[in-house]
């Protein structure tokens, strides 16, 4: 289960390093791929769940971004 999930009074206690961006970027993988199946199946109601989990890490990720935008900078470049 991401990090999404968790308790809004626990989430302080987590620590957003590398790994946890990673771990949801990978589960954004999977989800689109499970949407994707789904929409050509044809089975809507699944693919709406899996789109709001998608929106639900998506919203997360940015606002870890905006929170610390100098941090993700120098990883960026660090990469490079």
């Amino acid at each position: 289960m991401s990090v999404v999930f968790v308790p809004e009074k626990l989430r302080s206690e987590v620590e957003v390093n590398q790994e946890t961006m990673q771990r949801l970027l990978e589960e954004n993988d999977q989800l689109i791929r499970c949407i994707v199946e789904y929409q050509n199946k044809g089975r809507a109601t699944e693919c709406v769940q899996h789109q709001h989990t998608l929106h639900r890490n998506l919203i997360y990720l940015a606002t870890i971004s905006e929170a610390s935008p100098s941090t993700a900078i120098e990883k960026t470049a660090d990469s490079v």
